[in-house]
């Protein structure tokens, strides 16, 4: 998240809430009961309106801290708002979508992606990216996409020069 926040050149104040957030982002999910959060099968509607609760339960807890910039909390808050307007807590749309929040997001579900989970498989990087790549404009901010696609294939391409 911080290499491509200073890509997008970010101040190192922005990049410092930005990587606050990102430390903070599921606190929520303490409050999640484990048998819904370490569930192996696909969740119910029900169950996946209590884990959805997790951006605003994580947001409720860190409103009393202020010295985290209000950046910061829009990353807890905000993370699951898709640039189409179908995310949630608010389904806020485009740029309504606080810009931590909109970087975060891509790395955060590129990181769920290539990760093992209860549920799934890792995905290659290959496969990852191209998911991303084709959630910009829907999930995604497309410009914070395109520079992340480009970032991560740059770094590829690093790999094989060594």
């Amino acid at each position: 998240s911080e290499k491509l926040a200073r890509r997008l050149g970010w101040k190192e104040e922005a990049v410092k809430s930005l990587r606050w957030g990102a430390y903070l982002h599921d606190l929520g999910k303490l409050a999640i009961p484990d048998a819904i959060l370490h569930k192996p099968e696909q969740l119910t509607p029900d169950e996946r309106r209590v884990i959805q609760k997790h951006t605003t339960v994580g947001y409720d807890m860190l409103q009393d801290l202020h010295f985290l910039p209000a950046e910061t909390l829009d990353l807890v808050r905000y993370h699951h708002e898709r640039w189409d307007g179908q995310g949630y807590p608010s389904g806020l749309r485009g740029q309504d979508i606080p810009s931590t929040a909109r970087v975060f997001s891509i790395v955060d579900v590129y990181d769920a992606l290539t990760s093992v989970r209860p549920y799934k498989a890792a995905w290659t990087r290959e496969r990852a990216l191209s998911e991303i790549k084709l959630q910009g404009g829907r999930q995604f901010d497309p410009q914070f996409v395109e520079s992340f696609v480009l970032m991560m294939t740059e770094q590829d391409d690093a790999r094989l020069v060594r």
